[in-house]
C-alpha cells in the first residue's frame, strides 16, 4: 500500500512538472506584453495664452528629449471673428489676436516661449505643415501651402540655420533631388545624421538628406518602387492596392528598433520599411473610408519594445490603437464633435515620455487637447 502510494506521489510531481514547464512559456510571453493603452481627456490642458493670443489650425506638433511640446500653428488660418482684435480685422473688439507660429509647452499646459513667421536669410512656408525637435534641440519646419518646397532648420530659440529648397509654383516633380513638394512630415535619425521627409502634397515619396548638410541621399515611393506621380484617380476600395503613395505623404515616423513608418493618408494604409527604403509590410486602416483618409499621423507606445501604435484619422475621427506586430486594430479614443476629448479633423499626434498623447486639429477645429496614459491598478 505504501509503494502504490509512494509511485502515485512521483506520477503527480512527474506531472506538475510537466505542466509547469509547458505552461511556463507562455506565461512568460504574456507577461513580457504591455497592456493595451487607454486613455482620458485633461480638459485643462494646455493654459490660457497671454496676450489675447489664440491659434489657428495645427500644422504639426512635436515632444522634444525635455517633453516641451512643441506646435506649429498657422496664424493665417483665423478668421476676422476670431480675430477681431487685431488691425486686420474690422471689428475692433477686446479679443484675440493671433498667436506666432511656433508655441512651446511644458507638461503642465504652461507656455514658455514663442517664435516664428518671415525673417532675413530664409523662406517662411506659406503654410505651415510638419515641425520637428532633435535631440540636439535644433527645429526643422515644413510647409504644405502652393508654393511651400522647402524645408527649414532653426536653433531651439528660432535663429536660422539651414534650408533645403526654395519657394516654387512648379508642378510634381518626385524625381527631383534639390526640390521638396508642399512636405508634409519630417523626422530626425540622429544616429545616422539624418532626415526624413515625406513629401508630400504634391510629391508622393520619402526623401532621406543629410542633417548635417541637407545633402541628398535617398528617395523612394509606395512599395519601395521609384516614384511615379501619375493621378490614381478616385480612391476605391478594391482587391489591388495602388502601388504608389497617394497625396499627401503625410507622415514619416522611426521605431526603436530601427523601421519606418510612412502614413499614406488618401490610401488609408501604413507602410512599413528599412532605413534604406525597402518595403516590409503595410497596416490598413478603416479602408471603407473615402478621402481624405484615415492615416493622418502616427505615434508608439512608450513600452520598451513598442507594442501599439497609435493612429489619428482625421476623416473618422478617432485615435486607432493597432498592435504594432501585425496591425490589427484593437479600439479607438474619441469621435467626431467639439467637446472636450472629441475631435474635428484631427491632424496631429505626438506622446511625451510618459505615454500621454497631445493632439491638433485642422479645419475648423483648431485645438491642442492632451489624453492621458489611464495606469491600471
Amino acid at each position: 500500500m505504501l509503494n502504490l502510494r509512494m509511485k502515485e506521489m512521483v506520477r503527480f510531481v512527474g506531472l506538475s512538472v510537466m505542466v509547469y514547464l509547458f505552461v511556463s512559456p507562455c506565461q512568460m510571453t504574456f507577461a513580457q506584453i504591455a497592456p493595451e493603452p487607454h486613455y482620458k481627456v485633461d480638459p485643462f490642458w494646455p493654459k490660457e495664452l497671454p496676450n489675447q493670443w489664440i491659434v489657428g489650425q495645427i500644422g504639426g506638433m512635436s515632444v522634444d528629449r525635455n517633453n516641451h511640446v512643441w506646435v506649429l500653428q498657422r496664424p493665417n488660418s483665423n478668421t476676422p471673428d476670431e480675430i477681431s482684435a487685431d488691425p486686420s480685422s474690422p471689428r475692433n473688439a477686446i479679443c484675440c489676436f493671433p498667436a506666432p507660429p511656433v508655441l512651446v509647452f511644458d507638461m503642465d499646459g504652461n507656455l514658455l516661449k514663442s517664435w516664428g513667421g518671415p525673417g532675413k536669410g530664409y523662406d517662411w512656408p506659406d503654410q505651415e505643415h510638419g515641425v520637428f525637435v532633435d535631440r540636439e534641440d535644433n527645429v526643422w519646419i515644413g510647409g504644405n501651402g502652393p508654393t511651400s518646397h522647402q524645408l527649414l532648420k532653426f536653433t531651439n530659440d528660432g535663429k536660422f540655420l539651414l534650408q533645403f529648397g526654395h519657394p516654387s509654383k512648379a508642378l510634381a516633380n518626385s524625381g527631383d533631388t534639390a526640390e521638396l513638394g508642399r512636405p508634409a512630415g519630417i523626422e530626425v535619425d540622429e544616429a545616422a545624421h539624418e532626415v526624413y521627409i515625406s513629401d508630400g502634397y504634391l510629391n508622393k515619396r520619402v526623401m532621406v538628406l543629410d542633417s548635417d548638410t541637407l545633402g541628398f541621399k535617398r528617395m523612394w515611393g509606395g512599395y519601395g518602387n521609384v516614384p511615379d506621380d501619375t493621378d490614381p484617380g478616385p480612391y476605391k476600395l478594391t482587391p489591388t492596392h495602388d502601388q504608389q503613395f497617394r497625396s499627401p505623404v503625410h507622415c514619416v515616423h522611426i521605431s526603436n528598433d530601427g523601421l519606418v513608418y510612412v502614413c499614406d493618408r488618401a490610401n488609408d494604409r501604413i507602410q512599413i520599411f528599412t532605413k534604406q527604403g525597402k518595403f516590409l509590410k503595410e497596416f490598413f486602416v478603416h479602408p471603407e473610408t473615402r478621402e481624405p483618409g484615415t492615416v493622418c499621423d502616427i505615434a508608439f507606445s512608450r513600452d520598451a519594445r513598442q507594442e501599439y501604435l497609435l493612429v489619428a484619422d482625421d476623416t473618422d475621427n478617432v485615435i486607432w490603437t493597432l498592435r504594432r506586430s501585425d496591425g490589427t486594430v484593437l479600439g479607438s479614443t474619441g469621435h467626431n464633435g467639439r467637446n472636450a476629448g472629441q475631435f474635428h479633423a484631427i491632424h496631429s499626434l505626438v506622446s511625451d515620455s510618459a505615454g500621454n498623447l497631445y493632439t491638433g486639429e485642422v479645419e475648423t477645429g483648431k485645438r491642442i487637447q492632451k489624453f492621458l496614459l489611464v495606469k491600471r491598478k
